[in-house]
């Protein structure tokens, strides 16, 4: 929720008002003030954090939770919008699967086939990477399969290159479905 303010917020930062103040000494009304009048204002998110880190005395990783804040705040960038204007999200479930022949199924082409009914899928990482990645009929998933001690395994996919929100919006429900069938 915005605090209250003359300023209008197009989006809201994910970060409180209160946390960016803490570590920053600034709330968000005042961090876009002082970006508004900054000279990198137009260029970029990565202009946008070297500033605020150098300029403001900011770490790294804070002058990056503030540009990604003032982006949103000013309409610069949409919820999981990336600096390149695409889209990506995430979901991630630990089921009872085996890591091992789930990762032989996403590698080969026809377990793939079955693990993506209806879905064109083209393996883009080398098989034994730590990570397999897939091109998809849109973007592409980066799926991360982590075993755990119980037998279960934490299955995390990471959907690049969406080109819209509304692409998101489908995918979140497409990964959910997935992931709900690997675990029935």
């Amino acid at each position: 929720m915005a605090p209250r303010s003359s300023r209008t917020w197009v989006g809201s930062p994910q970060t409180g008002d209160e946390a960016v103040h803490a570590a920053t000494g600034r709330g968000w009304d005042a961090w876009c003030d002082v970006l508004d009048a900054s000279p990198v204002r137009d260029d970029g998110h990565g202009a946008i954090a070297a500033h605020v880190q150098a300029a403001h005395g900011v770490d790294a990783w804070w002058a990056q939770t503030v540009a990604l804040g003032y982006e949103r705040i000013t309409g610069r960038r949409l919820p999981h919008q990336q600096p390149d204007g695409t889209f990506s999200m995430g979901a991630s479930r630990t089921i009872a699967v085996d890591a091992g022949g789930l990762r032989a199924r996403l590698e080969d082409g026809d377990g793939r086939a079955v693990l993506f009914p209806g879905q064109a899928t083209e393996l883009r990482s080398r098989p034994g990477t730590k990570n397999v990645r897939l091109a998809l009929d849109e973007g592409t998933a980066e799926v991360a399969l982590t075993p755990k001690a119980d037998g279960r395994t934490t299955v995390a996919v990471q959907h690049a290159k969406l080109p819209s929100p509304e692409a998101v919006t489908r995918w979140k429900r497409y990964w959910a479905a997935w992931l709900d069938g690997l675990a029935s």
